[in-house]
């Protein structure tokens, strides 16, 4: 029973930020706000944010090690890509290959990146 805790928990952060996810992209284009001379900036950022922290959340669930440093990232793409799909069903939404090829990848990338060089200072004799 403790270990189904133990790996539920760790999947949590992962599991969290994805609904988020899915329930931004859930919203019809009517019902975003509107920011303006800002707009694409901010919901561009958003998709920034949104796959840094899912690539993190997963790579934190898969163990923090060189293996699934990659695997994240794949997870991440594969879960930007299933995203991107169920908007093309939201009214007023589109699918953009162009947000999961430079947008979501970025995001998971660059925080993957980030993460990885902060355990390298962490624990400087493992090799991550």
């Amino acid at each position: 029973m403790k270990m189904r805790k133990v790996y539920f928990w760790s999947w949590f952060p992962a599991l969290l930020t994805m609904t988020i996810i899915f329930w931004f992209s859930s919203q019809p284009s009517v019902e975003l706000p509107d920011f303006a001379w800002a707009d694409r900036l901010v919901k561009k950022s958003g998709h920034v944010l949104g796959y840094a922290l899912l690539a993190v959340s997963y790579w934190l669930a898969l163990g923090l090690d060189e293996k699934s440093y990659r695997l994240a990232w794949l997870l991440t793409i594969l879960y930007a890509m299933t995203d991107e799909y169920h908007q093309s069903f939201v009214l007023g939404r589109h699918a953009s290959a162009w947000d999961v090829v430079i947008f979501d990848n970025f995001g998971a990338l660059v925080s993957l990146w980030w993460a990885r060089q902060y355990l390298k200072q962490k624990r400087p004799s493992d090799s991550i």
